[in-house]
């Protein structure tokens, strides 16, 4: 019963998560063949960058962690209470992530100056890349809002709404590239401009198309009565070690923008549109299955029944390992075919298809531990020891700082894929470790013969796609191609699912399939 609530929840958030990174994946196509791999995708990617930092801290990062617990919390006490919350909060946020804007926009010069110091050598890219940056900033206060939305619907139990927001930004992005680069260049402004314009756009559309459904659920605009009261204080109070967390991995990105760009021309595009197909499974499933785990686990540990928390959150470690370890095999082995079919057109040329390949195969490792992260960071701000990711996140960010500036120079902008890869697994062994003591679980509520039989079907899996891969080699058209990696990836979903059945979990085969077939 525990796993079949999270399940459920996760393949609402999944499916709609799904349509959402398929326009995202369509957005990410007409980019490419729009502007390429070029010194100013480089220069709006940066810019972007700029307030999706902030964005991890009062979007999908430590706020969201901090105020789904207490919401739930207070929703249990008195949906009123609740109300008061929410709109206190929206208040705060929105006045926090204005003057975090503007402040964006005032020295925009000074942080691009930081984030890509190579870029000063190039006044018109420069140039580009501040104005980008002073027109996107504002997308700061839009995703923290809608954010909020989403946090509050999900803790009510509307799951595929929210997740379905992040498809209205898609639209308006791809509707921007579509549209706007004509209009632009005829009144003498730069097409680029059009992606900052879009990024704008598309976050006032996310916010807003989750109004209704908050209205209908009764949570309507109402005026607080105190806009800092005690609950509100507590949610930025668990948010207070978040803080160091974010320093921490800021510094990071910081870094790893600066190594990037300062080794060949287009590295910060390569492993953005990498990083952007590894988030296709990531979205659709992890975060899936660690929001849904988020609103379920909080609910049975506010509550106080710590049994039923801690077996949902055994079910949602295994459901996470389950999911996207094929996945990852695919990202891996068929890492070239599919980026070639996906970004291979226009300005986007072979050479830029094979070192985006490269980044992508790094970042795939990763997967897993990914998954694993996303579980744990809220568990431990819903049991109140939100102060244990934080260090978990310090001490990996600092390894691979270290590792990153140690090999970058010698061996590429690959060793910054790879460096991610390797800061996920360092982390979410730090925090299963932690969280086995706290919770006073066994070895085996988490690593047990059933977690073993997957392990051993996803290599068995990435064993035949290797050669599969090596058989089928590469079409002599896109249709062609298109339709190789389709039996490629078919067959590695199928053969991993032949094989766990095989192994002895015929049951939790056959229910999944049953689940699927009646959700849709």
């Amino acid at each position: 019963m525990s796993r079949s609530k999270v399940f459920l929840s996760s393949l609402k958030m999944a499916l709609a998560t799904f349509c959402s990174r398929i326009l995202g994946l369509v957005r990410e196509q007409v980019m490419a063949a729009y502007f390429g791999a070029s010194g100013l995708t480089d220069a709006f990617l940066v810019a972007y960058r700029i307030p999706n930092l902030l964005r991890d801290l009062f979007a999908e990062g430590a706020f969201s962690s901090a105020f789904v617990p207490t919401f739930v919390e207070a929703n249990q006490e008195d949906p009123e209470k609740a109300r008061k919350l929410f709109w206190s909060l929206f208040i705060l946020l929105g006045c926090i992530t204005l003057f975090l804007s503007g402040i964006i926009i005032f020295f925009a010069p000074e942080i691009i100056s930081l984030f890509a110091p190579s870029f000063k050598t190039d006044v018109y890219k420069f140039e580009v890349t501040v104005n980008l940056t002073r027109i996107m900033a504002p997308f700061l206060t839009f995703v923290s809002i809608a954010a909020l939305f989403m946090g509050a619907l999900n803790s009510l139990k509307v799951f595929f709404i929210p997740s379905m927001a992040p498809a209205f930004f898609n639209i308006a992005m791809i509707g921007s590239m579509l549209v706007l680069p004509s209009i632009f260049i005829a009144n003498g402004i730069p097409a680029i401009y059009s992606l900052g314009a879009g990024v704008f756009i598309g976050g006032i559309f996310q916010a807003l198309v989750q109004i209704p459904i908050l209205i209908k659920k009764g949570f309507g605009f109402k005026k607080p009565e105190q806009i800092l009261d005690k609950r509100s204080k507590k949610v930025f109070k668990l948010l207070g070690p978040g803080l160091i967390g974010f320093a921490a991995t800021q510094i990071n990105l910081v870094v790893n923008t600066v190594l990037a760009s300062g080794t060949l021309i287009g590295a910060v595009s390569w492993l953005s549109y990498g990083f952007r197909m590894f988030q296709l499974p990531v979205g659709i499933l992890s975060v899936s299955i660690g929001n849904s785990n988020l609103v379920h686990f909080s609910d049975a540990w506010k509550k106080g029944d710590k049994d039923e928390a801690s077996k949902l959150l055994a079910g949602s470690f295994f459901l996470s390992v389950f999911l996207v370890l094929p996945p990852m095999i695919g990202l891996i082995v068929f890492n070239e075919d599919l980026i070639r079919i996906v970004f291979e057109r226009g300005k986007f040329d072979a050479y830029a298809t094979v070192q985006t390949a490269s980044a992508l195969k790094w970042y795939a490792l990763g997967l897993p531990f990914y998954g694993i992260y996303k579980i744990f960071v809220p568990t431990f701000y819903a049991i109140d020891r939100q102060k244990i990711p934080v260090y978990a996140s310090i001490f990996s960010i600092l390894v691979n700082i270290i590792f990153c500036v140690v090999l970058t120079p010698i061996y590429g902008f690959e060793v910054l894929a790879i460096g991610t890869s390797l800061s996920m697994l360092l982390n979410s062994t730090i925090q299963t470790i932690i969280l086995h003591k706290d919770l006073n679980l066994a070895w085996n509520h988490f690593f047990n013969l059933r977690l073993l039989k997957v392990v051993i079907a996803s290599v068995m899996t990435f064993t035949f796609c290797l050669e599969l891969n090596k058989s089928l080699g590469v079409g002599d058209s896109f249709t062609s191609d298109a339709l190789l990696l389709a039996l490629k990836l078919g067959f590695t979903v199928l053969c991993y699912g032949v094989l766990v059945f095989l192994l002895g979990e015929r049951q939790m085969v056959l229910s999944f399939l049953r689940k699927i077939k009646n959700r849709l």
